[in-house]
């Protein structure tokens, strides 16, 4: 089926190209009956403008990407939804990238971003440094997402994951727990998502009073349901006792359900555990999972905002916003009564 072209639409309307042409690109000096009646025609004959050609009209293509490591972590495929919502309201379609968590992924999304055909990008990295962030391609702008550092010149949002985390554990020994674990980081090179959230556990921790027991923390081979059930198991076989465990993420608290499931160990009675994340499936786990729930829908319109205001000409300093963040409380670690 050959593609609908603005002399078509033109024909339909009983206008001429011109005309078709000022109201596909938004000019004003088009009276509303005539916008409306080219706009029918746009509709019914289904046009969609051709992305070269715009780019060459308006030095823009209408495409935005948004790149990270994993479109099968849930996390970010919900935050993915997100974007991708709230770019199509917003008149952009969305392009989604993988870096994998490697080095050479990320240093991909920087130096080529998309090779021009994006007007601007959405990138948590996990492994870059700053230093190599800020040599980017400038033509394009850029947003960072998430708890890497962001050059100066980069604009960054994220949530406060130390507060969070704080949050999380003084949660926890508000309903009495004193051994409590800290579950899902890293095994080797922990990501800065998750130090943040080792230091948020620790400062809560040492708040109460509470030693840190270098022994209660599980961290697993990979970010993993699959490897914290593991690890957490393998400790708890080996003899190893707690009464709660703040997870690195909803992952992890997944995993760690079905550890102490398989081992009879009830939650929240002899062990309460929370997450973080609050994806879509922590509501339906059995118990349900107490998690951090990120404003994702803040994170996406934050940056979306900053991005469209660095593609209308802002060049000023990178700017940082702090999403919020809440503590959902449900079964895994219910509220005292």
């Amino acid at each position: 089926m050959r593609r609908i072209r603005l002399e078509d639409v033109a024909r339909h309307a009983g206008v001429s190209m011109k005309t078709v042409s000022n109201v596909v690109h938004d000019y004003p000096h088009v009276s509303p009956r005539t916008r409306e009646k080219v706009q029918r025609a746009l509709d019914e004959l289904g046009y969609r403008p051709n992305a070269s050609g715009r780019r060459l009209a308006t030095g823009r293509s209408g495409m935005l990407a948004l790149a990270f490591s994993d479109v099968s972590m849930p996390y970010f495929s919900e935050l993915a939804r997100l974007v991708s919502n709230e770019a199509s309201r917003r008149g952009y379609r969305l392009l989604l990238e993988q870096t994998g968590g490697t080095l050479a992924g990320e240093r991909a999304i920087v130096s080529t971003m998309e090779a021009g055909l994006v007007d601007g990008v959405i990138f948590q990295h996990s492994v870059m440094s700053s230093t190599e962030i800020a040599q980017h391609r400038e033509d394009v702008p850029l947003v960072l997402l998430g708890e890497g550092h962001a050059p100066v010149s980069v604009d960054h949002v994220m949530v406060d994951n130390v507060a969070a985390t704080a949050t999380a554990t003084r949660h926890l020994i508000a309903l009495g727990r004193r051994r409590i674990g800290f579950a899902g980081h890293e095994e080797e090179s922990p990501s800065a998502t998750s130090g943040d959230r080792l230091m948020g556990y620790q400062q809560a921790l040492e708040e109460a009073g509470i030693r840190v027991d270098m022994s209660l923390l599980l961290p697993s081979k990979s970010v993993s349901a699959h490897e914290a059930a593991f690890s957490i198991g393998r400790a708890l076989d080996r003899g190893l006792r707690f009464d709660a465990l703040v997870c690195r993420d909803d992952l992890a608290a997944i995993g760690a359900l079905r550890a102490l499931q398989e081992r009879g160990i009830d939650v929240p009675g002899t062990v309460a555990v929370v997450g973080w994340d609050d994806i879509s499936m922590a509501s339906f786990t059995h118990p349900s999972l107490t998690t951090i729930a990120p404003d994702t829908e803040a994170i996406a319109n934050i940056a979306l905002d900053m991005l469209e205001e660095r593609i209308g000409g802002y060049d000023g300093l990178g700017r940082h916003r702090i999403a919020g963040f809440s503590l959902v409380v449900r079964e895994s670690a219910p509220a005292s009564s």
